[in-house]
């Protein structure tokens, strides 16, 4: 286990708010001063766009972008940097699979199976997809209490011609971590590819998309102490080879002429048209080196063990009932009886608790859990057992009244 009085010297943010609690970094992270570092460092020393400029400092930052693919493939394992797309977030990643290979390849009659817990950015697209399509979209059923159900997933694979399979590696409402080993295994002996959501698994595990089978991965840098505006999609090349870019420009072509001929760039450049978030990038690979410095088994050590912290702390108060007993990432979704989940956020804010509420856009999950909106706390790698007894000490006392209070 790690430092966390150190690590938190690595953050401006928490002595910038001294008083602040922050336990909602399922929606983002504090980012360490390496990472603020080296988005200032381009703009202050290093500004010029990449692999377009006869001069030094583009050759310098163009040779940073690209050594960027190297350690991200360290992080999740990928075979080779060139496996790696950047993007602007998992939104466009799970957005480019949806439509960059659903809409190519998908058939009238072919089947997506999702889950009920998919994040609305892997969930809309593919609704959009088999309406355009003609695929037809099943749902994996969940456990009561919402894990994944490993029997009906296999059942359902052998009654429908499935194609593609799309799920989190972590549920961002639930905590829970899918066997994405055993998903993959079995969807590629019906020939099917699967798409995994890895915006809440990547910052909080040590995933290895060798070892899992995965075909294609989305994350997002500013869930993993990254900046914003900047994510990835891993793929397997033979299937980023079968994947239509959502944009064209500048960039993404060897050549076109006005006859309308056009000829990609190979395989990540095709995808990555235009100028990108250059030094979103740059922190990006400032991050993954933070990560792997910590060791991400320590990483996912200390989140494990506060979540489970938490989960015993909450379930000792009788008017606090959690959705997601047993979570296993960093996530614990509750309410407290009697009173609106958006209120419980506001109180817990007064006191400088730091929560989310609402549905997290996960908006059919209600389903399976049978509530529309939570308060989800999410812990990360800089909080501490006092983070915990701090939110614990704040629901002891609640009150609707004193809720109400709080909005006056």
């Amino acid at each position: 286990m790690f430092d966390i009085n150190r690590i938190r010297k690595d953050f401006p943010m928490f002595e910038n708010n001294p008083e602040l609690v922050y336990l909602d970094n399922a929606a983002t992270s504090f980012k360490p001063q390496c990472v603020i570092d080296a988005v200032t460092g381009f703009y202050t020393r290093y500004t010029s766009n990449i692999h377009r400029g006869d001069y030094d400092i583009s050759y310098k930052v163009s040779k940073e972008y690209e050594d960027t693919r190297k350690t991200v493939a360290e992080l999740i394992n990928a075979e080779d940097p060139l496996d790696i797309v950047f993007t602007s977030g998992a939104s466009e990643g799970l957005n480019l699979v949806a439509y960059g290979y659903g809409l190519r390849h998908l058939r009238k009659g072919d089947v997506i199976l999702l889950t009920l817990s998919e994040h609305a950015s892997d969930i809309l697209p593919w609704f959009d997809v088999a309406k355009k399509t003609g695929a037809r979209i099943e749902y994996i059923p969940l456990k009561g209490s919402g894990m994944f159900d490993l029997e009906a997933y296999s059942k359902l694979l052998e009654e429908n011609d499935v194609k593609i399979v799309a799920l989190p590696y972590v549920s961002n409402v639930l905590g829970y971590i899918n066997p994405i080993k055993d998903i993959c295994t079995l969807a590629h002996k019906k020939g099917a590819i699967v798409s995994v959501d890895g915006a809440q698994g990547v910052p909080h595990l040590k995933i290895d998309v060798r070892a899992d089978g995965i075909d294609l991965m989305s994350f997002s840098s500013h869930k993993m102490l990254g900046p914003s505006g900047v994510g990835v999609l891993y793929g397997k090349k033979e299937i980023l080879e079968k994947i239509d870019p959502l944009k064209m420009g500048g960039g993404a072509n060897a050549r076109f002429n006005k006859e309308g001929e056009i000829i990609l760039k190979e395989i990540p450049a095709r995808f990555e048209a235009g100028t990108p978030n250059i030094e979103g990038v740059l922190g990006l690979k400032k991050a993954c080196e933070y990560l792997m410095g910590l060791g991400m088994e320590n990483v996912e050590a200390h989140d494990r063990e506060l979540t489970e912290y938490m989960e015993k702390r909450l379930s000792q108060l009788p008017d606090v009932h959690i959705y997601n007993k047993g979570s296993q990432c960093s996530i614990i979704a509750f309410n407290v009886e009697g009173i609106f989940a958006q209120d419980v956020g506001s109180y817990l804010n007064s006191l400088h608790i730091a929560v989310r509420t609402g549905n997290h856009c996960a908006k059919v999950l209600h389903n399976v859990i049978g509530a529309t909106e939570t308060v989800r706390a999410s812990v990360y790698l800089y909080n501490s057992r006092e983070d915990i007894d701090a939110l614990y000490d704040a629901l002891k006392d609640i009150t609707l009244e004193k809720c109400i209070g709080a909005l006056i």
